[in-house]
């Protein structure tokens, strides 16, 4: 900042220099560009206001092109069917509607602009009108007045595109290669987020990486373990590497909430909710569907709230999600949304409807997909204060076909189970009873591999036990049910193998209220979770016995491994005391323990489908003992060592105790003055030295009088 002269000092030093400063023409002084000498100029505020102003673009305005070329009388009736048509979906400006005339015929060039208060509202003209057909020969083509520049900047001449020689990327899937066959898990605690590996072998966790606010709300691994995902205002973002996680690619997305990734990887969905600019309207949603490797959006959608608020979990504002589920296991084939009375499924090679319509299907509530065949199941309550039943059905893509349906009575609530292989679907029906006072629960229970479909309805043995959880034993044939009630409810266990459902075992009155299987089926854990104070049991399914019992007080949560040899209890910041994770082997033995303050998320990176053929695998379970032997020789080695350890800290502490003891004994020997005064001159420390006296003292407790 330049110093600041007085009007004194100038005309005193213009004196010095003999210069007459009633003869200067001032108007010819400038100052050099961009230079202002650290005074700022009257119109600085002016210039900062126009380039906000441009800065801002002009992302609330869309073009209308392909409208119908009217001469002057007819221009009004055109204005007002185009305002009629864009009014509905937004605010439109005062003088927000310009359609240019051309001078010499007086008529209307063919397009429009029109402003709307948001850019949110232009991007919703444009994606509900773009291709609207006004008539046979008018379809419109609208656009965001933004994006005109891009389209200038096209050449003339195409050129063909510039090529790069190939470089080869990391190998993002390098981790599975580690030669201790560990697992790794990612941690958010505090502000930090944390990847490390499950080193179980050594009882500890060894760092992969660390940052600091690496994420604004959450990560996520992708489902096949490749990326990880964070969340940030500006957008979505994917990290991996083979030795470290570098960030591979981000997803320009303001504001975004949530994000899903589809089974198979291909594709990010981001959602995002928006304020509407008038109170009474329901917010704005926005879902992009991004290409994962290349960023691209493939697919947006925009719409209100409502229109996302059907089926599912309640989300931001009460949108369910995810608002799209994905179908036809890891090819990433088909993704369907549920809307009012259809089911629209569309299919990944267009980004369009199958068949370019959707499924009506009157008064539907839910769907869910089967996790490995394009088939989905459907839900449709009871209509006309029951006269017409409600229903399961089962729809098979890209066909439409209608695979199997069974009309269900009284129904109360239901909800739908696919076994993780696609083989079987457990539909839970909570039905009324004659007096419509109470319900009661059953079962229909599918085979979606027999031929025409078998259903077979199970009921508890005590019909009026309350379900508390489900859950199928992945890749098997067997599911657990607990039942009864709170605290202490029963646990049953069930297998659908030989046709029928037999029961297996029911475990009476445990404090569970959560199923865990491991995912390789056969180990069960048995949860009290949160308000049950994090009782946990061990149970191996196929010997019918419980392998431990166990309690981590106050867990949240609880996750398996991919390869469920290790399981993981935490306790998360929505109780502030106790938080961090254990680790724990699949029968129950405590490996180690991580306190962490603020501890807000555990999850174990996912492993992708083993790359070995089923013949491989079998082979390898043959011959386990000869691959065995080195595993067994490094266990041994490490056995020793952590015996080695445990001997070097117990001679630690040993050697700890001895210097505290004989820096005590030093302090003693100091303060033997003291105590021999303290003892009238009694100078004897040695307590053999005194005569140890036994003195009886008798007291009289109680005096009663009885007469004779």
């Amino acid at each position: 900042m330049a110093d600041v002269m007085s009007m004194e000092d100038i005309n005193a030093q213009a004196a010095r220099l003999n210069i007459d400063l009633s003869s200067v023409d001032w108007n010819s002084v400038w100052v050099p560009p961009g230079e202002d000498f650290g005074i700022k100029s009257d119109d600085e505020d002016l210039n900062e206001e126009d380039s906000l102003e441009f800065d801002a673009g002009f992302g609330n305005v869309i073009v209308v092109d392909n409208l119908p070329v009217v001469p002057r009388e007819k221009f009004e009736k055109l204005e007002g069917v185009v305002r009629k048509i864009y009014s509905q979906i937004g605010v439109i400006k005062e003088n927000g509607l310009w359609m240019p005339v051309e001078e010499e015929t007086g008529k209307t060039r063919g397009y429009c602009f029109i402003e709307y208060n948001t850019p949110q509202e232009a991007e919703l003209a444009k994606e509900k009108t773009n291709g609207y057909k006004l008539d046979r020969a008018h379809i419109f083509s609208v656009n965001i007045f933004d994006e005109i520049e891009k389209f200038m900047r096209v050449p003339d001449q195409w050129a063909p595109p510039e090529s790069k020689p190939y470089t080869s990327g990391e190998n993002l899937q390098h981790w599975l290669t580690d030669e201790k066959g560990r697992d790794q898990f990612v941690i958010r605690a505090g502000q930090d987020t944390e990847v490390l590996w499950n080193d179980a072998r050594q009882v500890k966790a060894d760092p992969v990486y660390k940052r600091p606010f690496w994420t604004e709300s959450f990560v996520q691994w992708s489902p096949l373990g490749t990326y990880l995902a964070t969340v940030h205002r500006q957008g979505a973002a994917v990290w991996g590497g083979a030795s470290t996680f570098n960030r591979l690619m981000r997803y320009a997305h303001p504001q975004v909430k949530l994000i899903d990734f589809s089974p198979g990887e291909k594709y990010l969905v981001t959602y995002s909710s928006h304020e509407p600019s008038n109170p009474r309207d329901s917010h704005r949603v926005v879902l992009n569907i991004f290409d994962v490797r290349t960023g691209k959006v493939m697919r947006d959608f925009k719409g209100s709230a409502d229109e996302f608020a059907l089926g599912g979990n309640a989300g931001f504002t009460g949108v369910s999600w995810p608002v799209f589920r994905w179908g036809g296991g890891k090819e990433d084939k088909y993704f369907a949304r549920l809307g009012k009375n259809v089911i629209s499924v569309y299919e990944t090679e267009t980004f369009s409807l199958v068949d370019k319509k959707s499924i009506k299907v009157e008064n539907v509530t839910d769907f869910c997909w089967s996790p490995a065949d394009p088939i989905f199941a459907l839900f449709v309550p009871e209509q006309g204060g029951g006269n017409q039943p409600a229903r399961v059905s089962l729809f098979q893509i890209p066909s439409k076909q209608e695979l199997r349906q069974k009309n269900l009575f009284s129904v109360s609530d239901c909800k739908m189970y696919w076994q993780s292989e696609g083989e079987y679907l457990a539909v839970k029906v909570d039905r009324y009873t004659k007096t419509k006072k109470s319900t009661y629960t059953g079962f229909e229970l599918f085979r979606i591999k027999d031929r025409d479909i078998p259903i077979e309805v199970f009921e508890l043995d005590n019909k009026n036990d309350k379900i508390i959880a489900f859950a199928w034993e992945p890749k098997g044939h067997r599911f657990g049910v607990i039942h009864g009630d709170n605290p202490r409810p029963d646990i049953s266990f069930y297998s659908m193998k030989g046709g029928k459902v037999s029961k297996l075992v029911t475990l009476k009155g445990k404090q569970a209220n959560g199923l865990f299987w491991s995912p390789g089926g056969r180990f069960v854990i048995l949860a009290g979770l949160k308000g049950f104070n994090g009782q946990l049991e061990f149970y191996n399914v196929d010997e019918l016995e419980t392998m431990a019992t166990a309690e981590h007080f106050m867990a949240t949560d609880i996750e398996w491994d991919p390869t469920g040899r290790y399981v993981a209890t935490s306790v998360t910041s929505v109780h502030e005391m106790e938080n961090g994770f254990n680790i724990w082997s699949f029968n129950g033995k405590l490996l180690y323990r991580i306190a962490k303050d603020h501890f807000f998320q555990f999850l174990w990176r996912p492993r992708p489908p083993s790359f070995l053929s089923a013949e491989k695998e079998e082979e390898i379970m043959k011959n386990l003992k000869k691959y065995s032997k080195k595993y067994d020789v490094e266990d041994q080695d490490i056995s020793l060592l952590l015996s080695e350890q445990d001997r070097e800290k117990r001679k630690q502490l040993k050697e700890e105790w001895s210097t505290w003891v004989n820096e005590w004994k030093k302090y003693h020997q100091q303060d033997k003055t003291q105590r021999q005064a303290l003892r009238d001159g009694e100078a004897s420390d040695v307590e053999e030295e005194y005569e140890a006296k036994q003195v009886e003292v008798e007291e009289l407790v109680d005096v009663t009088e009885e007469v004779v």
